[in-house]
């Protein structure tokens, strides 16, 4: 099988001060009262459209059991029908076709199983699974997604990167919620 152009993404919302939960793991702080005029409207036609090009996604225990938690409260499951690989070593429930378990090694699950597959690999959570990403040279773009809130303590957005990563600016995007969006590519 040949193998198809693909990008790794990561992807993180997370506070101005960089946490993207807090110590306990929860989120209440996402969903702020801000407004900002002068920002573009989030269309969900574009988001839509946008979702659709997303091959796969891949993240940690914690972030699948607050996707779960989020199900659970009628929010719904936001990755659609999408392959989702969930890393971890625990055993987790799993109600969904789309999901799968990974406990094997990162660089060999995305260069040998995800990429040759997909055309788009989004990482979505955990600071560990990104900062692991990044280490490992994995990553070809990063989008950080900024709430205008400081929630002074948490869990960071990047753990253990043991070392500089440049990054190239492509585009930033203020939205009406006040939410700040960054996209930069990984330099190589």
């Amino acid at each position: 099988m040949a193998q198809i152009e693909s990008r790794v993404t990561i992807h993180m919302v997370a506070s101005l001060d960089g946490f993207i939960a807090r110590k306990d793991g929860s989120v209440d702080w996402l969903e702020t009262k801000d407004t900002f005029e002068h920002g573009k409207n989030i269309d969900p036609e574009l988001i839509k459209e946008f979702l659709a090009t997303i091959g796969c996604y891949v993240m940690g225990s914690r972030t699948y059991e607050t996707a779960l938690s989020f199900e659970a409260k009628g929010f719904g499951w936001v990755y659609g029908d999408k392959p989702t690989v969930v890393l971890t070593t625990r055993s987790l429930p799993n109600t969904r076709r789309s999901v799968e378990f990974y406990s094997g090694d990162l660089t060999q699950l995305v260069n040998e199983q995800l990429r040759p597959k997909f055309r788009n690999i989004w990482f979505v959570g955990g600071g560990s699974v990104c900062g692991a990403c990044l280490r490992l040279g994995l990553a070809d773009e990063l989008r950080y997604s900024i709430v205008p809130v400081l929630i002074a303590d948490g869990i960071p957005f990047f753990e253990g990167l043991q070392r500089d990563s440049a990054l190239h600016l492509r585009e930033v995007n203020a939205y009406k919620s006040g939410m700040v969006e960054l996209r930069y590519d990984v330099a190589k």
